[in-house]
C-alpha cells in the first residue's frame, strides 16, 4: 500500500461534517469507514484496520480525546488526527497527550487536511497553522530542561505560566489573578531564571510539555 492510498476512518457525530469530510478526503485516500460515536468506534476500529482516523474533539458522551487515549490501546500504531473548531492550547496540548499525531482546525480543513494525513503517514505530528505560533512550536518540539535548572515551580508562579501558556497578557494575568503587572511580570522573571528560559516561546513549551495548561 502506498502512502496516497492510506486507509481513512472519519468520525464525527454530525452528517453533514462527515459528508464534507468525506469530500475532502475521498480524491486522495481509501475511506474505510464512516461513524458517529465513541462506541461505534471503538467496536469497529479493528475490523476496519485504518491507517489513519479523522476524530471529532467534541462527541456526545465520552471526548473525543479519551476515545483517542482508548483508540490507542486497540491499534497503537494507529495515526490520529483531530480534527475541531477548538483553538486553545489547552485543547493542542491534550490531543498529542491522548495519543494525537495531529490536530486541524475545522475551519481549516480543506486547506490542511490532505496535508495533515501525509504529514501523519510520514510520521511526522501537524497542527492547524491557524493555531498559535508558540503552542505548534511547542508541539514539535518538547521542551527539555538545561542542566542546572529548576522545573519545581510555586503554585503562583504555576498559575502564571497556565495563564501565559493559554495566551494570555500581562495586564490579563494581573487581572485575573487581582495582582498588579509589575507583579506578573516579577514572576515571569523568576519563571524564566527557574526554568532557564527567556522567551514566551520556550515558557509554552515547558507548559505543554508538564502539562500546565488547565488551573
Amino acid at each position: 500500500m502506498t502512502m496516497s492510498r492510506a486507509r481513512v476512518l472519519l468520525v464525527d457525530d454530525h452528517p453533514l461534517v462527515l459528508d464534507s469530510l468525506r469530500q475532502l478526503v475521498e480524491p486522495n485516500f481509501t475511506i474505510v469507514g464512516c461513524v458517529h460515536d465513541v462506541n461505534e468506534l471503538l467496536s469497529c476500529a479493528k475490523d476496519l484496520n485504518p491507517d489513519v482516523v479523522l476524530l471529532d474533539a467534541s462527541l456526545p458522551g465520552v471526548s473525543g480525546f479519551e476515545a483517542a487515549r482508548q483508540l490507542k490501546v486497540l491499534l497503537p500504531s494507529v495515526k490520529i488526527i483531530m480534527v475541531t473548531m477548538l483553538t486553545e492550547a489547552i485543547y493542542v496540548s491534550e490531543a498529542f497527550k491522548a495519543g494525537a499525531s495531529g490536530y486541524v482546525l475545522k475551519q481549516s480543513a480543506s486547506d490542511e487536511l490532505h496535508e495533515a494525513i501525509e504529514s501523519v503517514m510520514m510520521k511526522k505530528n501537524f497542527v492547524s497553522r491557524m493555531i498559535d505560533l508558540e503552542v505548534r512550536e511547542s508541539v514539535e518540539h518538547t521542551w527539555s530542561r538545561p542542566e542546572g535548572y529548576s522545573s519545581d515551580l510555586t503554585t503562583r508562579q504555576r498559575e502564571i505560566l497556565v495563564l501565559l501558556a493559554n495566551g494570555q497578557s500581562a495586564r490579563n494575568i494581573a487581572k485575573a489573578l487581582k495582582i498588579s503587572t509589575k507583579t506578573v511580570e516579577f514572576h515571569k522573571a523568576n519563571i524564566s531564571r527557574k526554568l532557564g528560559v527567556h522567551t514566551n516561546t520556550g515558557l509554552v513549551k515547558f507548559a505543554l510539555d508538564q502539562g500546565l495548561t488547565n488551573l
